[in-house]
Parts: C-alpha cells; structure tokens; sequence
C-alpha cells in the first residue's frame, strides 16, 4: 500500500487573472509563494520521494517542502496540468481573455480536438491520468508526494472515483461537469492509498496547513 498527496500548486498569476505567456512558465504570485511555504508543516514525517510537474508553478510550489527533506529523490512525471487551449492563446492575454476559446472548446465536446492544432486533447490526458495511476499503484515507494494541477488532479480523482479510463464525447462532459462542482483550493492537500490491487482510497482535500 502506496500512500500517496496530491498536492495543487500554490496561486499563479493566471489563477490570479493576470497576464500570462507560456502556460508551462506561469510563475506563482507572492501569495502563491506564500502557500507553497505552508506546505512543509503538514508532513510530520519524511516522504520517499517527490513527484514534481515540470510547469513552473508546481516546481515553485514543491521548492520549501523539498528544502526541508533535500536528501528526499525528485523525479518529473508526466503530471503538469491540461493545458487544452492552443499554448499562443496565453500570449499575454489572462483568464477573461481566453474564457470564450475555453467555453467552446467544452461546447464541441471533442475528445480528441487538440485546439488550435496544438492543445492537449481530453483523450491525450487522460491516457496520462491512467498512467499517472498505474505508476503510483507499481512504484516500490512507500509514501509519494505530487506536485501539480487543478485540472489534471481533478481527472485523477474523477477517474479513480467513476472507473471511467476511456475517453469519449460521454465521458468528456461528465469530467466538465465534475471540474465545474469540485473545486481544489490553491495549496490543498489530497491525501489517498495506492494498493498494487483493490480500490483506491482518496480524501477530502486538507488546506489545514494553510493556516
């Protein structure tokens, strides 16, 4: 039995509606850097290893927690966020800006659109959340911390608690439907078990850390 916390990175300055430019540098905000230091005092024992995306804001946010266990492994899994929209559209533009490409791109309801010709598509996600899960179930580490997204760990959760692994038109909006109800604080803690058989066992997310 894995355990394992998903941790959601702290507020970035698209969470904050900001100007942005390549969604895979999107830096945190000062109260992002904040949260990110309120993480360490949640752990009361050291992890076995750091799984960390390789969007900037999840490598910020793992920072103060990895420099509290620095003789604790880092590895980069495929864990970086759904970034669904062609990446030129976050060229300086913020939240508000890109709200009608997003609210199409629900609205077609492709899972296999990649927008714009160069965004993830919903099934090329997915495919990374089952392999995310196949990985945390196999890994030999006792106790694994995640460092990522909001939209990706809502698709693992969402997986995890409906069974569903295939990506269709169906299953594509009932993902919409549940991103739009669960909601993952910046900063937020959510702790499950990973057997290597059996159903995973996932909690409500934890921001008691956060003060």
């Amino acid at each position: 039995m894995t355990e394992v916390w998903l941790i959601r990175h702290g507020e970035s300055v698209s969470n904050a509606n900001l100007p942005t430019g390549d969604p895979a540098q999107s830096s945190l905000t000062e109260k992002g850097f904040a949260e990110a230091a309120c993480i360490p005092q949640a752990f009361v024992k050291a992890p076995d290893l750091f799984v960390v995306s390789s969007y900037l804001r999840a490598r910020q946010t793992a920072v103060p927690t990895q420099q509290r266990f620095p003789h604790i492994p880092t590895e980069d899994w495929p864990v970086h966020e759904f970034t669904y929209l062609n990446p030129v559209r976050y060229h300086g533009t913020t939240g508000t800006e890109r709200r009608p490409y997003a609210l199409a791109y629900w609205e077609r309801n492709d899972p296999d659109e990649k927008e714009g010709g160069e965004g993830e598509s919903f099934a090329e996600m997915l495919a990374r959340v089952q392999a995310t899960i196949l990985q945390l179930s196999q890994h030999p580490a006792r106790f694994i911390v995640v460092f990522s997204h909001g939209l990706f760990l809502r698709a693992l959760i969402w997986s995890v608690l409906t069974g569903i692994t295939e990506a269709t038109s169906k299953t594509m909006k009932r993902y919409s439907h549940f991103t739009q109800a669960a909601q993952i604080p910046n900063g937020a803690i959510i702790k499950a078990q990973f057997p290597e058989k059996g159903p995973i066992f996932i909690s409500n997310f934890d921001v008691a850390h956060m003060g």
